[in-house]
């Protein structure tokens, strides 16, 4: 259990986690390159110290907008925060972005008639997208750390939940086993159709899966796996 928490910390520089995010967001940056400045960027879900951690915080000509269900005030004059649901996103006009981003955000929003509705929205208020999701079919659940877990029956989930993870109110445990559906690779195509697929893998296996849409004419895929790795290893 410390090994695959060590894997996947995102403290720890070195792990296999923060690799695999570099690589990612080295990937994003590669296809932003075409892109012309300055750009508007919306974060569904996501978090300032992401940006920060990637270096593009302080960018003079990206204006970074992140919405959460509670956001924090933003540390940086290039960010604004905003309340809203992935699921619907009134406040926002068709195209309102130059690109929407989201990485591991789509599994936390419901079952599959909320994926689309989140997917809809991405692809609605956003001239490009660029969404990130595990791989159901991975061995390891990426969010509890067990191996199969989201195959399990759901009382056995609950009891996981409660015997391994250390949540002793069942209420709570009852919640946490239901509030993540994973997305298989067909799955999440089905969502935005006529998207580029990237795979991103972990021991010849696919460990997760980025579809994108609306850049430039897309490269080879091995052409963009090979620019990512790197570009991702001049990220600090």
């Amino acid at each position: 259990m410390r090994i695959l928490r060590n894997l996947a910390s995102s403290q720890n520089a070195n792990s296999l986690g923060v690799r695999m995010r570099r690589e990612r967001f080295a990937l994003f940056a590669h296809l932003m390159a075409s892109v012309p400045r300055p750009v508007t960027i919306l974060d569904v879900g996501g978090t300032e110290r992401f940006w920060e951690l990637m270096g593009w915080t302080d960018h003079p000509d990206v204006h970074l907008h992140i919405l959460n269900l509670e956001p924090p005030k933003p540390r940086h004059s290039s960010v604004r925060t905003c309340v809203g649901d992935a699921r619907a996103m009134p406040q926002f006009a068709d195209g309102e972005f130059d690109v929407v981003f989201s990485n591991s955000v789509i599994e936390h929003v419901g079952g599959f008639d909320d994926q689309r509705r989140m997917a809809n929205e991405v692809m609605r208020v956003g001239k490009r997208y660029f969404v990130q999701s595990p791989n159901r079919y991975f061995p390891i659940e990426p969010h509890f750390l067990v191996p199969f877990f989201q195959f399990f029956p759901h009382r056995l989930k609950v009891a996981t939940v409660q015997h391994w993870k250390g949540v002793k109110d069942r209420a709570v445990a009852e919640r946490r086993a239901s509030e993540i559906q994973l997305l298989s690779r067909r799955q999440l195509q089905d969502l935005f159709p006529g998207s580029h697929l990237y795979v991103e893998r972990f021991a010849g296996l696919a460990k997760s899966f980025i579809v994108y849409g609306g850049f430039e004419p897309a490269d080879d895929p091995q052409q963009l796996k090979r620019a990512a790795r790197a570009d991702a290893s001049t990220l600090v």
